[in-house]
């Protein structure tokens, strides 16, 4: 029995976007059916938070902010093997972001006359960590790690609370945090924490007030989505993160058994992620099927992974060669790619569109998810046509300083003046008329 819905498009010219398995997400719709959450956290604060917590999560705040005991005491419990694992992760990441800072730039325009490009971090930033179908202390360290190196001063971590841990984050969220230093932390999930970081919101004292941030990042699901989507504006925001994508782009040298392994990787992250495999091997694609029938069945969480498999959103793209084959994946613009081909980092080289891409048989999705030095906050849902993942260009701003003396802005006065003029804007011309007394 087959598991992956298949579209043929050997033969085809036509532009493959349309044709292309995607999961269906209407945003607006959940934007207005949020809105009354965030508009409420807007105006009354603890209050709105806690009542939405309690119908969302079930949970009843005592109040916001975790205390700074309980954030040391999820660091000195956790797992050691975890631990290790969670420090490896962050001198990875570290390494690799460290290498993303920019420098200042100065230009001499002319004699006189310099434009220098700063780079300055925004002052705060809001990182929302998710905790619906798992847990991601691994996203507290593809959030914190980039704007460390950024230089942001303030770093805000929000994160749903877990009626099991005692209404606190997941512990080993917790535990993250702690070892990256962060130590505002606060147990709010859903829109209902997207609008107390943008809009900033009391506690029920002094030391329990979250000021708002300047910057929101960090994945989660529809509704998350749809409150930074009303935020966007108020604040910054990295992407309206849609659920995860793999595609994979394979010819028949590619190890059937890694395909559906890889494949089944995402899939077990939620019912709506996405699995697309595209290939000009038909033999692969019975191949993969075999595996994907061997090893959904055994992994833990089957139900979620065949549902998302056999949803419209995954399938198997046919196509005539790998030509083609890029052509889709470029098209499909997926969050991750893996490229297990011949020759697989020239062809990967050729990859215009893609969130991140994985090279070759030993670098699958999961190294980037955890231990790459990669981040794994990227776009969703095509947007890698435009976007990038998150990274310290994220909290960053460039901004440019311009300094002319006398000499430099008298040589160019002409011509300020005649563009002035001929867009009818003479008052601009006259503020540097007015410079030299005419």
């Amino acid at each position: 029995m087959r598991v992956l819905n298949r579209i043929d498009l050997r033969g085809s010219t036509r532009d493959p976007r349309g044709l292309l398995p995607r999961a269906r997400l209407d945003v607006s719709v959940a934007v207005e059916k949020i809105r009354p959450v965030v508009e409420a956290v807007h105006e009354h604060g603890f209050s709105a938070i806690r009542e939405a917590t309690e119908r969302f999560d079930g949970v009843t705040l005592d109040r916001l902010r975790v205390p700074a005991e309980a954030i040391a005491a999820a660091a000195e419990t956790l797992d050691a093997g975890v631990r290790e694992a969670l420090l490896e992760s962050i001198k990875r990441a570290r390494k690799v972001h460290a290498d993303q800072r920019r420098t200042d730039v100065t230009t001499q325009v002319v004699p006189g006359g310099t434009v220098i490009e700063r780079w300055v971090p925004v002052r705060r930033v809001g990182l929302y960590v998710p905790g619906g179908l798992a847990v991601y202390p691994s996203t507290v360290v593809m959030n914190v790690v980039p704007a460390q190196e950024a230089g942001v001063e303030g770093l805000v971590v929000a994160s749903p609370p877990q009626a099991e841990n005692g209404g606190l984050p997941d512990a080993r969220v917790l535990a993250a945090c702690a070892l990256l230093g962060v130590d505002e932390v606060y147990a709010v999930g859903g829109a209902q924490a997207i609008a107390m970081l943008g809009y900033g919101s009391r506690g029920v004292d002094a030391g329990d007030r979250c000021e708002p941030v300047d910057v929101i990042t960090g994945p989660g699901n529809i509704w998350v989505t749809a409150a930074k989507r009303l935020l966007r504006g108020t604040v910054g925001i990295d992407a309206e993160a849609g659920p995860t994508e793999i595609a994979i782009l394979a010819d028949d040298t590619a190890d059937p058994r890694h395909v559906a392994a890889d494949l089944i990787s995402q899939a077990e992250h939620d019912p709506l992620a996405a699995s697309v495999l595209v290939t000009d091997s038909e033999a692969l694609v019975e191949a993969v099927e075999t595996e994907l029938a061997r090893q959904v069945p055994a992994t833990k969480h089957a139900e979620r992974v065949r549902t998302a498999l056999t949803g419209e959103q995954s399938g198997v793209v046919l196509v005539d060669d790998l030509e083609q084959g890029l052509r889709v994946v470029d098209a499909y613009a997926a969050e991750h790619l893996e490229v297990q081909t011949r020759d697989a980092r020239q062809w990967a080289l050729r990859v215009r569109n893609a969130g991140a891409i994985f090279v070759g048989a030993w670098s699958p999705v999961s190294l980037g998810d955890y231990a790459a030095g990669s981040n794994h906050v990227l776009p969703t849902g095509g947007c890698a046509r435009h976007s990038s993942g998150l990274s310290v260009q994220s909290f960053l701003r460039g901004i440019h300083v311009v300094e002319y003396d006398e000499t430099a802005l008298r040589d160019v006065a002409g011509h300020v003046v005649a563009l002035a003029d001929a867009e009818d804007l003479p008052a601009h011309g006259d503020a540097v008329k007015a410079r030299f007394g005419r």
